[in-house]
């Protein structure tokens, strides 16, 4: 003869279970709407950009103001033909690659370098070193571009890839992001490291690169962001489009008659789609760090 058992007190603490779910979707629910209503209205301009791209160009601006927008009617790949061909897409897309790899590479060496030194090799002046790059944290691009152009001038380096590049390398933000990683690192896996005849590059590059993925992911993601679409200093430094980046190539293309909204959006959302990529990739490190961060706050 089969029989059951029940624990004393199962029953109960179900029902408390199912109460306090109850309880936590009905104070959360007005939370989730909220910020569903926001994403919905922060999508709306990426949505009607990645639908006006496929449009006729006649009808991006026809159906601009009605629910259509948003649907790509009688889909066409003309425009991003015409992107490529009247605005030069595919030279700009180079010249943007080109920049931004060796701006993002260059800075995660120099940058995690100088922060891991200001971290684990303190030295007379490191902390008076540390404020300054606190303090240049604080000054934007365009309180020294007038400067920095008069001497990129008087190098001769107008017009060049290395104009693009040279000044955006060392960053004082990312050059604290490494810091403030490097002094979170155990000192002991360290210390092991030199026990075994480790020397600090040695210690570097075998125990703290490794640990430090969700850092470098972080500052690859925004250094990328950044120099991705930088405007200001290509205006000032490039006088023809042989080395011209894309944000001022789409910028040049907009005023470009005839003026195609469908070839405008096109070109917008193929240059859009790198930084989603580079975004995915890396995402589950940056998640971890920003998760990492939260903690240690």
């Amino acid at each position: 003869m089969a029989t059951s058992t029940h624990l004393p007190g199962a029953r109960p603490r179900e029902a408390r279970a199912k109460r306090s779910q109850a309880e936590f979707t009905k104070r959360t629910w007005p939370t989730y709407l909220l910020l569903g209503t926001l994403a919905a209205f922060f999508l709306f301009p990426l949505v009607f950009m990645v639908v006006g791209a496929f449009k006729p160009n006649v009808l991006v601006l026809a159906e601009g103001n009605t629910i259509r927008a948003f649907w790509p009617t009688d889909a066409t790949l003309s425009n991003f033909v015409a992107a490529f061909q009247r605005a030069h897409f595919g030279r700009l897309f180079v010249n943007s690659t080109i920049i931004a790899s060796f701006v993002v590479g260059l800075g995660l060496v120099v940058n995690s370098l100088i922060g891991y030194g200001l971290s684990r090799l303190p030295f007379r002046g490191s902390q008076l070193i540390l404020l300054a790059i606190i303090a240049l944290m604080i000054i934007p691009l365009e309180a020294v571009a007038i400067p920095l152009l008069w001497m990129m001038s008087a190098a001769g380096l107008r017009n060049t890839y290395t104009v693009q590049i040279l000044p955006f390398i060392a960053n004082p933000l990312f050059v604290y992001l490494f810091y403030t990683f490097f002094l979170a690192v155990p000192r002991d896996l360290e210390e092991a490291a030199r026990v075994d005849g480790a020397g600090p590059l040695t210690t570097f590059l075998r125990v703290s690169v490794p640990l430090a993925k969700p850092a470098y992911a972080t500052v690859g993601i925004l250094s990328f962001l950044f120099i991705w679409g930088q405007l200001l200093w290509p205006v000032l430094v490039t006088a023809g489009p042989d080395v011209r980046p894309l944000p001022l190539g789409i910028s040049v293309f907009v005023h470009q008659p005839p003026i195609n909204w469908g070839d405008i959006m096109a070109f917008a959302l193929m240059m859009t789609l790198p930084l989603l990529v580079i975004f995915v990739i890396f995402q589950r490190w940056f998640v971890q760090s920003v998760a990492s961060s939260g903690v240690k706050g």
